[in-house]
């Protein structure tokens, strides 16, 4: 009786990471479901795989880690994202697609390899994916039209992917479960891989 819960988690997990290669339609700007500039920015992170597929990534990574790590991204990542769209409110659209790729290589790499990354450069990792990506997403906003509002549901939406996908790692034992864990890391990386060879096309 006491195994079901593992397997279930596993379970979860693993349909939660093959429903990422469900396709979804394209948007060219910042998608609006005309709930309200917050909701807007929580759809905007669902409907951005090259956010969202970095935020799995860096939650796995801190699961594989701990608990303590798991808090400690579950805080920053955030904050720093909210932060980072927030200077990319005042500055020009800029692209970045080429670079989105590198989070993808870099967490799906340690990922896979199981790295054993310590708290400080954990938390320096996750400042830097952080303020990138939040830049990136703060950029196409017009801070005029509650952008801010905007990245405040971008961050709450942040807040819930880590909290979920962390939790699903942080009490998995089983080895098998452990090598699901980083064969989603090593398909990340793969994707930022693919990623790379397209934006360099």
């Amino acid at each position: 009786m006491t195994r079901a819960p593992r397997h279930w988690r596993a379970l979860v997990l693993v349909i939660a990471l093959f429903s990422l290669l469900l396709p979804v339609r394209a948007e060219a700007h910042l998608p609006t479901i005309g709930l309200g500039p917050v909701y807007d920015g929580i759809f905007h992170l669902f409907l951005s795989p090259e956010d969202l597929i970095p935020v799995i990534a860096l939650a796995l990574l801190a699961g594989q880690r701990g608990a303590g790590t798991s808090r400690r991204v579950l805080w920053v990542l955030p904050a720093v994202w909210f932060a980072g769209g927030v200077l990319g409110l005042f500055a020009p659209t800029v692209r970045g697609s080429a670079l989105t790729c590198v989070s993808f290589l870099v967490l799906g790499g340690l990922i896979a390899a199981n790295a054993r990354i310590s708290a400080p450069l954990m938390t320096a990792l996750t400042t830097i994916l952080g303020l990138f990506h939040g830049y990136l997403n703060g950029s196409g906003i017009n801070r005029f039209n509650d952008g801010v509002y905007v990245l405040l549901g971008l961050a709450f939406a942040v807040f819930v992917v880590v909290t979920i996908f962390a939790s699903f790692v942080v009490p998995l034992r089983r080895q098998w479960a452990l090598i699901v864990v980083r064969v989603a890391g090593s398909w990340i990386a793969a994707s930022g891989l693919l990623m790379l060879g397209w934006a360099l096309r």
